[in-house]
């Protein structure tokens, strides 16, 4: 039997003998009052990209859920199991949540994976089938003429923000609260290589980088 990775538990004594006691007062509140978070981030697996080290935030600040690729699936109530529709619908309903950000990133696995269609991204797969989601019925999804692969892959990751933050509005208890102004979503896209941010600005349709918005 393997141990607990020791990166673990390193981590663990460091966290106890350095951070926990500034923020132990925090923590006990947390578990005394529950959690109150204005913020839902919907961001990726990947392990380069943590919503809670990029924004800095402290223990019950964000309501996060990851997974491949920061996707959203449209409205579904069909009695299957869905986690992200899931822990949206607790953001929203239980949490009263302010704002949701879409976190897309650079070097993608699995926007790279669909690009590339490469095995194991197929049909009957958890990962095919999952990517399948960000493409509407007939819609296809090519590189363009003269568009570097550097560019296309960059395309689509970005494509992939605006299309969760579209899924987002078709869940009713959404879309109830963005209208009546108690909801807002925004979309991110980080560089993982530069640690840069840009944010969505919803009007142009286009993705600035914070320092050019500060």
């Amino acid at each position: 039997m393997h141990s607990f990775p020791p990166r673990l538990i390193e981590g663990y004594r460091t966290f106890t003998s350095h951070r926990l006691p500034t923020e132990q007062s925090r923590y006990r509140e947390l578990s005394v009052r529950g959690q109150s978070p204005e913020v839902m981030v919907i961001g990726c697996c990947d392990s380069r990209v943590s919503p809670e080290v990029i924004f800095d935030v402290g223990p019950g600040e964000l309501f996060v859920v990851r997974n491949i690729a920061n996707l959203v699936p449209v409205y579904q109530p069909d009695g299957g199991a869905h986690g992200v529709s899931a822990a949206l619908e607790f953001a929203v309903q239980v949490l009263k949540v302010k704002h949701i950000v879409v976190l897309g990133h650079a070097q993608c696995g699995g926007i790279r994976a669909f690009v590339d269609k490469i095995e194991p991204l197929t049909p009957g797969d958890f990962i095919g089938r999952w990517m399948a989601m960000f493409i509407k019925p007939g819609e296809k999804v090519e590189q363009r003429p003269h568009e570097t692969m550097q560019d296309f892959v960059t395309r689509i990751e970005k494509a992939a923000v605006f299309r969760s933050l579209e899924n987002l509005m078709t869940f009713p208890f959404v879309k109830k609260a963005v209208e009546q102004n108690q909801l807002h979503l925004h979309g991110a896209y980080f560089g993982v290589a530069e640690g840069s941010l840009f944010v969505l600005d919803q009007a142009a349709k286009e993705f600035r980088g914070v320092r050019e918005t500060a």
